[in-house]
């Protein structure tokens, strides 16, 4: 009888695992369709262009690409700028991030949101900013006549400001969850406030720094708005150098070879990413990061914190007020009102209509990438998955790694027939933004989703429940709130994305960052002022999808 019974239950057991099998992989389908046809397919259609000659592969090109004198100066300076970004932007964010971490002050959560507008405004915006601040006509050139734009100090800073959160919020937030006892015992035992420092607290942090400087890294390695407004022609990252090969030169050999040595290269630094982050998750126990701010007490932390507010003000906060200032240089809201006005040369329609544009495109795009990641988080949730399902998860991070530039113009070359002759389609543009919302969405639910104990959804199952009504009675209830996080940054992402944007929105139909970046590139003051209006506009999008999700959060550690 016993014998009979563990038979039924291994019986059981399989019958369970493999329907769990059957719907992991049913939710994998549309994911794996949707990457399939909307990525892998335009990416490798405009490599196939580029390297595919008489129907043989041209390898040898890539040589020939590197031979080239420019498009090494190119590597070198999108490597070092990187390098030289990542570090400038974690010596100027540590103090941030322990001023965060481990002090109590008034409006703490306020200026955590300000610091973050930044990471979540698109990079045209940024560069419009500072362009604002040390270009020709900005607030530097008018007090002492000093103009940084299409230098590589503004492209540092603006690397800096767009990317100060992430070293603030990924170290601050284990920053402050570590427990300040460990160091403290270290000081009774006779070690200076350094040497503890030094050897308690900075490998503790060692992992978190890693993945901030990784992520900064990552952006800044492919960065295109900033460098692209601001560095001129003198200066050129990849990302930038395959637009211009592409839109101006017409060279898709040589943009497909950049493409796979971006993408080789980004590849690398997600999987050393991945790497520093597991070490993060396993190696520390930690402790409320409540428990561990307290108010500045001596002098010295005084200073510290007005320090922090100093750099804060400065770098953050006086960037976007240019902005703002210079968006109302017209008396009576000039600038705003001529953007209600078609002036027949790079718009065909008024500007203005860029903001419902954006806002339908995004919301579109968001209801894309909610489905999609929605349907992959839940296909990833199972810890026992093989290398099947660990090869799915690093196929949705994939969009990160490739230039979003390619991308667009895959589309316009792989999408122009039927039975996906999608060309004239207005849905184009959500489509190519969600690609690069999807990751976001993955990477909010996943956690949450894990989280849910794996014995409701057994007992569910053993009870008859299929597995729709299993999500949508388990896990969808406990995991409202991230989806809702997960579908604020979607629509933030979405709308200020520009890389794709730019080559398949219609000229009847712009986005507010093509809209922003068509502005700048037309002489005159009218045409300025109206990109300060537009990039406000899109600012102050930005900042309220921002105070949503701060509301929203699930997780209160600080971190991404």
């Amino acid at each position: 009888m016993d014998l009979a019974r563990t038979e039924v239950g291994k019986a059981g057991r399989r019958a369970r695992n493999l329907r769990g099998s059957v719907a992991r992989l049913a939710l994998m389908a549309g994911p794996v369709a949707f990457f399939a046809v909307f990525f892998a397919y335009p990416v490798a259609a405009i490599v196939a262009r580029g390297l595919e000659v008489d129907g043989v592969w041209r390898f040898g090109r890539i040589g020939d690409v590197l031979a080239q004198s420019d498009v090494r100066h190119v590597l070198w300076f999108t490597t070092w700028q990187a390098l030289a970004s990542t570090a400038l932007t974690l010596l100027v964010a540590l103090p941030g991030a322990y001023v965060f971490a481990r002090f109590d002050f008034p409006g703490k959560q306020v200026l955590r949101a300000v610091v973050t507008v930044p990471f979540v405004l698109p990079t045209v915006v940024v560069g419009t900013a500072f362009l604002a601040l040390v270009g020709r006509g900005g607030l530097l050139d008018e007090l002492w006549g000093v103009r940084l734009d299409t230098t590589v100090w503004a492209i540092l800073l603006a690397h800096v400001f767009f990317n100060y959160a992430v070293v603030v919020r990924t170290v601050g937030g284990l920053w402050a969850q570590l427990d300040p006892r460990q160091e403290e015992a270290a000081r009774m035992l006779g070690a200076s406030r350094a040497r503890a420092w030094r050897q308690v607290t900075l490998p503790a942090l060692a992992p978190a720094v890693a993945a901030a400087a990784l992520m900064v890294f990552l952006f800044t390695f492919t960065s295109f708005g900033v460098v692209q407004i601001l560095g001129g022609p003198a200066f050129s990252t990849l990302e930038v150098e395959i637009y211009r090969q592409t839109s101006q030169v017409f060279d898709l050999s040589t943009a497909a070879v950049l493409t796979l040595i971006q993408f080789a290269a980004v590849v690398a630094v997600l999987a050393v990413h991945a790497w520093t982050v597991r070490r993060r998750e396993s190696a520390l126990r930690l402790v409320d990061a409540a428990t561990t701010a307290r108010r500045p007490r001596s002098a010295g932390q005084w200073a510290l914190l007005a320090g922090v507010l100093a750099t804060v003000a400065l770098l953050v906060v006086l960037p976007l007020a240019v902005l703002v200032q210079r968006s109302l240089g017209a008396p009576g809201f000039g600038y705003y009102r001529a953007l209600t006005e078609a002036d027949g040369g790079a718009f065909l329609v008024p500007p203005i209509e860029a903001i419902g544009n954006s806002l339908q495109y995004a919301l579109a795009a968001t209801a894309i990438a909610v489905v999609i990641g929605a349907l992959a988080a839940a296909a990833l949730t199972r810890r026992d998955a093989g290398r099947f399902v660990r090869g799915f998860d690093a196929l949705l991070m994939l969009p990160l790694g490739v230039s979003a530039v390619t991308v667009g113009f895959g589309f316009l070359i792989a999408l122009d027939e039927p039975p996906l002759d999608l060309r004239a389609s207005w849905i184009l543009v959500p489509l190519a933004q969600a690609l690069v919302g999807v990751p976001f969405v993955v990477r909010t639910m996943l956690p949450v989703l894990r989280a849910v104990d794996g014995r409701l959804r057994e007992a569910a199952a053993v009870l008859g429940a299929s597995p729709w009504r299993v999500w949508r009675e388990v896990d969808l209830p406990m995991v409202r709130r991230a989806l809702l996080v997960a579908a604020g940054f979607a629509f933030a992402v979405s709308l200020g994305e520009f890389g794709a944007t730019v080559f398949i929105a219609r000229p009847d139909n712009p986005t507010l960052p093509v809209a922003v970046a068509r502005l700048l590139g037309r002489p005159g003051d009218l045409n300025y002022g109206q990109a300060m209006a537009l990039s406000t506009i899109l600012m102050l999008v930005c900042a309220v999808a921002l105070v949503v999700l701060e509301r929203l959060r699930t997780d209160r550690s600080g971190e991404f």
